[in-house]
């Protein structure tokens, strides 16, 4: 853990945001660093990255390729499958209609879709299926389109899939995600509205916010303009391949959507609280309240409001979603209170968008408590600037970072970089200590620099040398080489 107190919480939130998009600023070149780094240590082919504050894009990066098999290079222009971040918009356009008093919660599927009155699943409520606690059957009977051996269901199939055997439970018995019960509510939205599911969310949703790159579906979308998914990694010595990327048809409520990092989190700032371009406050309230807390066995596995995932990480409670889809994974964290919201989007099955999302919320946390906590002032004639670096011994990575007055020392090829972050203490232009701390490292120890007119040749940490990654690879190369 951190050695940093947590930010005070008595400051206003004007200031509490200058200070929080301040933090990000300062880490945004360590945060695509270790982004990228943790992508090329987990194999995965790209990765898009946006962190913004707000209205603020802060940090907005690309790594890897879109096309491994055509070796594309990735940008942050390109779109992906955000697959059940579709959820979100499916809510949020029912929390529309229902502000507009067009429909209400409890509304049920049996007078909202006339196809499905008089079935098993008649009496569950709009509410119900906006919190997976409607029972409704996960993907249908057979569901190997997601294997993409068949078609997504088209509004025929999905019907006669949900008449046939659309319930699991009784309403209310269990948390039951469900993609068919997201398909059902983007049913509700065309009986309510008599357009287009898609339709209406480009025009309610997308248009207002400026988002045209943004889609319900990829049937509109130019191929050239999609990151390629990439097959699932069986084991260390398998290799990833190119994988098709469908229509969904029915189920884009669910798992339809495109998009690029920085156009979803653009989309998810609106759900911060005080932002009224899409939803009231109490609107935005009621769908990240907890609606489901999710139990197995005696352990928790997730929480879940109206549409939105929810989270603890470090102090920050987040709402967003995640989303995973043949080819590729997703996840986006909206801090409701100030306005943070961190998209990762990944172009692999399994890939690692929670991990390296995660990761960054807590490098952008360790960068405001080291700005939040007093700290001594620099001995005179120290340039602060001059300890960030990051090198590498035999036994991994280390980084030392300058945040604020404050110089911290990392491993940045852990999956939390911040897991075993200290402050270092300044002893002299080229000395650094470690504090004295219970520990398996070298507690108490100095970090010293040598350098020539270029910058850093190398560093000893508790004794031990590391050095620049080029010059760490040549050394390394020379002693395979005198074996």
């Amino acid at each position: 853990m951190s050695t940093f107190l947590p930010p005070p919480s008595s400051v206003d939130d004007t200031t509490r945001r200058a200070d929080l998009a301040a933090a990000v600023r300062e880490v945004a070149d360590d945060v695509l660093a270790w982004v990228d780094l943790r992508r090329r240590m987990l194999r995965t082919p790209g990765v898009q990255i946006c962190v913004r504050v707000g209205d603020q894009v802060l940090v907005d990066g690309a790594s890897g390729v879109a096309d491994s098999e055509r070796g594309t290079p990735l940008t942050t222009s390109h779109l992906f499958r955000i697959a059940s971040h579709s959820k979100t918009f499916a809510a949020t356009a029912v929390m529309m209609l229902a502000e507009r008093g067009e429909l209400r919660l409890d509304d049920t599927v049996g007078e909202r879709v006339p196809d499905l009155a008089g079935t098993p699943l008649a009496d569950r409520t709009v509410r119900e299926l906006l919190g997976h606690q409607a029972g409704v059957v996960r993907d249908g009977a057979d569901c190997d389109y997601w294997q993409l051996m068949r078609p997504f269901p088209d509004r025929a199939r999905l019907i006669t899939d949900l008449v046939d055997h659309g319930a699991t439970f009784e309403r209310n018995e269990h948390f039951k995600y469900s993609n068919y019960g997201y398909a059902i509510a983007g049913l509700v939205v065309e009986e309510v509205t008599g357009v287009r599911f898609g339709d209406f969310v480009r025009k309610e949703i997308l248009a207002p916010l400026g988002l045209d790159r943004v889609h319900a579906d990829v049937d509109d979308v130019d191929p050239s303009e999609l990151a390629s998914g990439h097959s699932l990694l069986l084991d260390g010595d398998d290799t990833h391949f190119v994988l098709a990327s469908p229509s969904t048809g029915a189920m884009a409520p669910a798992t339809g959507f495109t998009a690029c990092a920085r156009d979803l989190s653009a989309y998810a700032a609106a759900h911060a609280l005080g932002v009224d371009e899409l939803l009231s406050d109490p609107s935005k309230r009621l769908m990240q309240r907890l609606e489901s807390r999710v139990m197995t066995g005696e352990t928790e596995t997730g929480r879940y409001g109206l549409g939105l995932e929810l989270h603890t990480i470090g102090e920050r409670s987040l709402v967003g979603h995640s989303g995973g889809f043949p080819g590729f994974v997703t996840r986006t964290f909206v801090d409701p209170a100030d306005g943070l919201v961190v998209s990762v989007l990944t172009n692999a099955s399994r890939g690692p968008a929670h991990e390296l999302a995660v990761g960054v919320l807590k490098l952008i946390d360790l960068a405001l408590r080291a700005r939040s906590a007093p700290s001594a002032p620099a001995p005179e004639g120290v340039d602060l600037d001059g300890f960030a670096t990051s090198v590498v011994a035999g036994f991994g990575r280390i980084s030392v970072l300058r945040l604020g007055d404050r110089l911290v020392l990392m491993h940045p090829d852990q999956e939390d970089p911040t897991a075993e972050s200290v402050e270092l203490e300044i002893e002299g232009p080229d000395r650094l200590r470690i504090p004295a701390r219970p520990g398996y490292g070298s507690a108490g120890e100095s970090v010293e620099y040598d350098r020539d007119e270029h910058g850093v040749r190398s560093l000893r940490v508790g004794g031990m040398s590391a050095w620049p990654e080029s010059v760490f690879r040549e050394r390394r190369r020379e002693q395979m080489a005198a074996r």
